[in-house]
């Protein structure tokens, strides 16, 4: 017993010790930080190599020496001819977006397709491999606005959707010239929904009294803890209805083909129904075109990353684990009850 108390007294010390010192560092790192502005790094990787080494692999595991001597040297004969051509390929700018509530990756999409604007012709083209449920009016406004960037510089603009694209994620996708969705990706909830709680009457039930004070006749339509009017109720109607008449003129101007009393319903619809109501005018993952792309065309994949100071990677990898924790307890959660 005296021995593991030492044990245990030897351990307390020493995680004491590691503490102090992690606290001694990040309190050095946040000094050191202080005032000084993050900046990112624009990082460019070209596909071709990707796909040329994945083709090559599969021949290596499958052909005979005789055969792979044979297709290397119809190769080497290819590139010859082309070089002897002297044809420039088109390029391919790459871009994902995976989308949060707020479209948090509109902060390196926007850096993203400024860079490429510098280099690309209306002879490129740019795709975008989109994945959101949409989210906040104002934040999807913003990355829309981004991708408009794209079509008034005249620069073809494909929107790949492999899962989903909804509300603010279909806001985003129409502007593309082309729409390509895999057939099982959901499509469309061209609606607006605004929802919150109110607690007024538990409130005055214990004789709590919350008083708003406003200049404006409108400054406050809803509160969650006041009592809410009729007036009030009118009044953010009103500006939901006045904002999915936005929204919809927004998407028939990119996309005049569809009919908006079918399809401004907030109902969503899969890739293979999507296509029949012109949502979408192909049905296709983002790898096979992609894949058929870099046959005859120099594919680039664009993307910004922000350099974080030591506070945030620490702050982002707990918020990540939280994330994993919640959406798997949810899921097995999902499972006990449904499956």
């Amino acid at each position: 017993m005296e021995f593991f108390a030492e044990y245990l007294g030897f351990l307390a010390k020493t995680v004491t010790l590691v503490v102090a010192i992690m606290v001694v560092l990040v309190t050095i790192a946040a000094l050191r930080g202080k005032g000084r502005q993050n900046t990112g790094q624009l990082q460019v990787r070209k596909l071709n190599d990707f796909f040329k080494q994945l083709h090559q692999r599969v021949q290596h595991a499958v052909l005979s020496k005789d055969q792979l001597k044979a297709a290397d040297k119809a190769e080497a004969k290819a590139a010859k001819l082309a070089k002897k051509t002297n044809s420039e390929k088109p390029r391919v700018y790459v871009l994902d977006f995976d989308g949060d509530i707020k479209a948090s990756a509109t902060d390196s999409l926007r850096h993203e397709i400024t860079a490429l604007l510098t280099m690309a012709t209306p002879q490129d083209e740019v795709v975008l491999r989109l994945e959101s449920g949409g989210g906040m009016v104002h934040s999807y406004g913003l990355a829309s606005s981004q991708l408009a960037r794209i079509r008034q510089a005249g620069v073809p603009l494909t929107i790949c959707i492999d899962k989903v694209a909804a509300s603010g994620g279909y806001m985003m996708a129409c502007i593309g010239e082309k729409i390509i969705s895999a057939p099982f990706a959901i499509l469309g909830s061209i609606g607006v929904v605004a929802q919150l709680p109110n607690v007024h009457r538990l409130l005055k039930k214990h004789d709590i009294d919350f008083e708003v004070l406003t200049a404006g006749e409108y400054k406050r339509t809803l509160t969650v803890f006041g009592e809410n009017t009729e007036k009030g109720r009118e009044k953010f109607q009103e500006d939901l209805e006045t904002t999915h008449e936005l929204f919809k003129g927004f998407i028939a101007r990119y996309r005049p083909q569809l009919d908006m009393d079918q399809i401004a319903t907030g109902e969503v619809w899969l890739g293979l129904a999507a296509l029949e109501k012109q949502l979408v005018d192909e049905l296709k993952t983002s790898d096979e075109y992609l894949a058929e792309r870099a046959k005859s065309a120099e594919l680039f994949h664009l993307h910004y990353a922000e350099k974080k100071s030591l506070q945030e990677r620490v702050g982002l990898a707990g918020s990540v684990a939280l994330d994993r924790f919640v959406l798997n307890w949810l899921s097995r959660l999902s499972q006990q009850r449904f499956w």
